[in-house]
């Protein structure tokens, strides 16, 4: 059933208590490619079930660490992203379009699933070949690759990276927030600085604090030199003194939402 979840009114520097919007939960959504069960959340956008837009579909935004983008209660340390606000009020002041987001939880294969190991490349194709054809067929959206995004922060902003690297006929629009380009050896980075084959359709937005400041400009370098264009199908953005946590991904998160979804 579809849960229609209002908002209270906030007190003063008080945290959320309630997900604003319509969120339906698959719990124990099972992959037979990893052989393993995790929860699934979906957001919906005001209006979603009202007659007056029964036949309009969506553009949709798949994020990892799914219990860490909506709920203070499911999310690491009490902080979530607050992806329900702020794609709320973005919508509201038709900075963006409507969009349905998918939200995956990790599962404790975590670091394993977000890297390029062979669970993470099955974890890749749980996402194309079971997650997002249930989603299309359970939900009104736009299958195509124009109309599919990814995104993620620190080892889901790297294995946001490969979905859009690899996978070009799926995703079209790439997330990477603080990213962990580092791991197994800066492979990410040396992927792109060796490839010479032409410039991939994908539009990346990659940002970092002071976590990631060495290799997140590298990996934007990198991408600049293959052709890239800041603007037009890369966005940037280094957040002086921010740390490496759920807060600062959510006050970074305009950023991206407006990149990828922005009315022109």
């Amino acid at each position: 059933m579809f849960r229609q979840i209002k908002k209270k009114r906030p007190k003063a520097n008080a945290e959320k208590d309630e997900i604003v919007g319509i969120v339906k939960y698959h719990r124990g959504f099972s992959s037979s490619l990893l052989n393993n069960q995790r929860d699934i959340v979906v957001w919906l956008p005001k209006g979603y079930n009202s007659y007056k837009k029964k036949d309009k579909r969506y553009s949709v935004l798949y994020m990892h660490d799914g219990q860490n983008i909506l709920d203070p209660k499911t999310a690491y340390a009490g902080k979530d992203w607050r992806a329900d606000e702020t794609i709320t009020k973005l919508i509201r002041k038709r900075k963006i379009k409507d969009i349905i987001v998918v939200g995956i939880y990790n599962t404790p294969d975590r670091l394993d699933e977000y890297s390029f190991s062979d669970k993470g490349q099955l974890y890749l194709r749980f996402i194309i070949e079971e997650l997002k054809p249930f989603i299309d067929s359970n939900y009104r959206t736009l299958t195509d690759r124009e109309n599919s995004a990814i995104i993620g922060s620190s080892m889901g902003g790297l294995i946001s990276f490969y979905a859009g690297w690899f996978y070009t006929e799926v995703f079209s629009k790439v997330g990477c927030m603080s990213s962990s380009f580092y791991y197994h050896n800066d492979h990410a980075l040396k992927l792109v600085e060796e490839y010479n084959g032409p410039k991939k359709n994908v539009k990346f937005y990659i940002d970092h604090g002071e976590d990631g400041l060495i290799r997140g400009q590298k990996m934007f370098c990198l991408l600049t030199q293959k052709g890239y264009v800041l603007g037009q199908d890369i966005d940037y953005y280094y957040a002086p003194g921010a740390e490496h946590n759920e807060k600062e991904w959510a006050a970074r998160l305009e950023r991206p939402l407006i990149f990828f979804f922005g009315n022109k």
